[in-house]
């Protein structure tokens, strides 16, 4: 698989665990040591190719995300789920370098793209105490399943409504997402 863009990661090892699953060339940010030389390479790289962000999925390369998408905007996002990035001898460490290559691989073939003329999202704060997205047992479970199957990363609740809207998100896929969720929940049950 090979990608047009250039992939923001944060560090060495996530470029290594990238170039392993997929052929693309990356911007390293150090981590959240991001700083305005490495911006301008990134913004170079959107003016020339393009430019996917693709961070751990941690508060950190959340952080990271929100700064590049703040300096360059229309850059594209991959996310990776944080189950899929959880080191498998330590158990607490996560990052992309942790995945497999397959999880990468899916990541990178669920990019989102932003654009200026945004399509109003349909769904409301009410959808998603309906879903039982917000407050109340199980939500947080719920939101970090809802942001695997999406492809959208986990948010906290005040943040899920602008992540769907940012992404577009129609309140029929919400509710195919927790169709989906639902009987997951049930089959386990």
């Amino acid at each position: 698989m090979k990608i047009k863009e250039v992939i923001v990661v944060e560090g060495k090892s996530d470029t290594n665990k990238i170039k392993h699953a997929v052929q693309a060339d990356t911007i390293e940010t150090n981590g959240s040591a991001i700083n305005e030389a490495t911006l301008q390479l990134i913004k170079h790289a959107q003016d020339k190719r393009g430019v996917i962000i693709f961070t751990d999925p941690d508060y950190p390369g959340q952080r990271i995300r929100h700064i590049i998408d703040e300096t360059v905007p229309g850059c594209k996002h991959a996310f990776l789920p944080k189950k899929e990035a959880i080191a498998r001898r330590e158990g607490k460490s996560v990052g992309i370098e942790h995945a497999s290559n397959e999880a990468i691989q899916i990541a990178l073939q669920n990019v989102y793209e932003l654009t200026d003329d945004v399509i109003a999202s349909d769904i409301t704060k009410a959808d998603l105490i309906y879903h039982g997205l917000l407050g109340g047992q199980g939500a947080r479970e719920k939101r970090e399943r809802l942001g695997d199957y999406l492809h959208i990363g986990y948010t906290n609740g005040k943040q899920l409504l602008h992540r769907l809207q940012m992404f577009q998100i129609k309140k029929t896929e919400l509710n195919v997402a927790m169709l989906h969720i639902l009987k997951e929940e049930n089959e386990r049950a």
